[in-house]
């Protein structure tokens, strides 16, 4: 009740209200508006058992989790060793100064920036006579020459945020150059983990090009493949609620509360 005299004594704050209300709900039917067709065409899936039954037909008439297990097998070995090898990287560009580390810096720009269809012929005749052609390996390493350049820039303007007194000060409590960036560096930069390892995932999942060159075999199919060539609706949903649950879990850790604690306890 307070607070409703306050609004009613207040006509700016009730505007005020309103506008951010009616900003939440532009933004929220703008992010779910590309997903209508996607839940609309699964769901509404004809068949004697109703939607359910012809999401479930998905799996039972298509190598759809044959599929789903090769789409999840690459996108995780992807975004784990993106990560494992960005993250020291991108702590050493982050603290190191120097005209070496400003080539490097502009040699991961112009590599990020090259389109993929640039690469793939090349690569192609490379994995041919390496035997890479029609493996979920030879996509793998593909995926991860591709995320890793992305990677590094990502998670070195996050480290850039963190001040560099935090390590030190862990230096001077005898921790070495690696303790420092294990105990300190990588908790406190943890929302970029998360943003980069989001990143990473979602460029495997969705990619369709690189699959599509690349892998023959039916087994070996990513989804985006399994779907151009299965068209079914159940497939759809299957490609989309993974990276759904993936960011709802992960979205807490979306927050700069990490560093200010850390700064907090210095």
């Amino acid at each position: 009740m307070p607070r409703r005299n306050r609004l009613i004594r207040r006509p700016g704050a009730l505007i005020g209200m309103i506008l951010r209300l009616v900003a939440v709900v532009i933004i929220t039917l703008l992010v779910v508006s590309p997903l209508l067709p996607t839940l609309t065409a699964a769901v509404g899936m004809r068949g004697p058992g109703g939607p359910l039954a012809g999401i479930l037909a998905t799996f039972q008439f298509t190598p759809a989790l044959t599929w789903l297990g090769n789409s999840l097998l690459v996108s995780v070995t992807t975004t784990v060793v993106a990560l494992v090898v960005a993250a020291p990287a991108a702590y050493a560009l982050s603290r190191a100064r120097g005209r070496l580390v400003s080539a490097y810096s502009l040699i991961l720009f112009v590599v990020q920036s090259l389109p993929v269809v640039v690469l793939v012929i090349p690569l192609f005749i490379l994995f041919a006579g390496a035997g890479l052609v029609d493996s979920l390996g030879g996509i793998t390493l593909i995926y991860i020459g591709l995320s890793v350049a992305v990677a590094i820039w990502m998670m070195t303007a996050y480290i850039d945020t963190i001040p560099a007194r935090l390590e030190e000060s862990a230096w001077l409590d005898g921790c070495s150059v690696f303790g420092g960036f294990w105990r300190v560096v990588l908790p406190a930069c943890w929302p970029g983990i998360v943003s980069t390892a989001i990143y990473c995932f979602l460029l495997t999942w969705n990619d369709y090009l690189v699959a599509l060159v690349f892998i023959k075999s039916n087994a070996l199919y990513t989804l985006p493949i399994g779907l151009q060539s299965a068209r079914t609706p159940g497939l759809i949903l299957v490609i989309v609620l993974p990276p759904l649950i993936l960011f709802g879990v992960l979205h807490r850790y979306f927050s700069l509360g990490g560093i200010a604690g850390a700064l907090a306890d210095r």
